[in-house]
């Protein structure tokens, strides 16, 4: 088994920003030493607990202060984002890794967020979102042809490319064909496992969730690997916990 952590962060309201994000940077770097094999850092933006909007910035500045661990955003929370911008976000933070940035992905956030870019919090539409806009980010990435990409949430064009002066839709992944996909599901038999399953992606059992419904989660994968084909691994199935950790049992119990 492998030792892994995920931090949303958590840091009382009112908490002096600068120092809680050196703090959370200084966790990476000590999590690096002792030997963890990777770290996954979550995107919110109206939740004053959780006070880290770009985890990929986070990443950016720790992958120069550690060596070996690698480090995820936990999640982009897809309906915060522009498909276009998302894609060469990742796509240059992957050059940066050289194969230590895996990139997580979800559709659950906060209610402040959803009101913010524009989504109903009681609709089931954010995921709908959040399947078409990773499937223009790996089009895109796979294949970017010149023209109009239409979806029920977006429509963007890509311009034809214009050699003689270097211009064309060209930033691609460091990692072929894509950084390693990580899911995060949070609900009974969750839909978006299904979708990890199907793909032959990374699970992610958030650590929010009661020991029952992860029992359902790796049935969700299960499901979906069934769909496509895939051999589900359940060496690749994160599962997230929050534990206490005190000088003594008696203490942290």
């Amino acid at each position: 088994m492998k030792a892994g952590y995920f931090t949303m962060p958590l840091h009382p309201p009112g908490s002096n920003v600068t120092e809680t994000l050196e703090s959370d940077l200084n966790q990476l770097v000590v999590l690096d030493e002792l030997g963890f094999s990777e770290a996954y850092i979550g995107e919110h933006f109206t939740f004053e607990w959780e006070n880290i909007p770009a985890p990929d910035l986070i990443i950016a500045q720790a992958l120069g202060m550690t060596q070996q661990i690698k480090l995820g955003t936990g999640v982009n929370c897809m309906p915060n984002h522009n498909p276009m911008m998302l894609a060469h976000r990742v796509a240059q933070l992957d050059h940066m890794a050289k194969g230590r940035f895996i990139w997580g992905v979800g559709s659950s956030s906060t209610r402040g967020d959803y009101e913010m870019f524009g989504f109903d919090p009681n609709s089931d539409d954010r995921r709908a979102y959040t399947g078409e806009t990773l499937k223009a980010i790996l089009d895109v990435w796979k294949n970017p042809e010149p023209g109009l990409y239409e979806s029920k949430h977006w429509q963007f064009r890509i311009p034809e490319p214009e050699d003689d002066i270097g211009l064309r839709l060209h930033l691609k992944p460091y990692t072929k064909p894509h950084p390693p996909i990580a899911l995060g599901g949070g609900s009974p038999y969750s839909g978006t496992l299904v979708i990890a399953g199907q793909n032959g992606w990374i699970p992610i059992s958030l650590n929010l969730v009661h020991n029952r419904v992860i029992r359902t989660h790796w049935e969700a994968v299960e499901q979906g690997a069934s769909k496509s084909g895939e051999t589900p691994d359940r060496n690749e199935w994160r599962i997230a916990r929050e534990v206490y950790v005190a000088e003594t049992t008696e203490e942290a119990r």
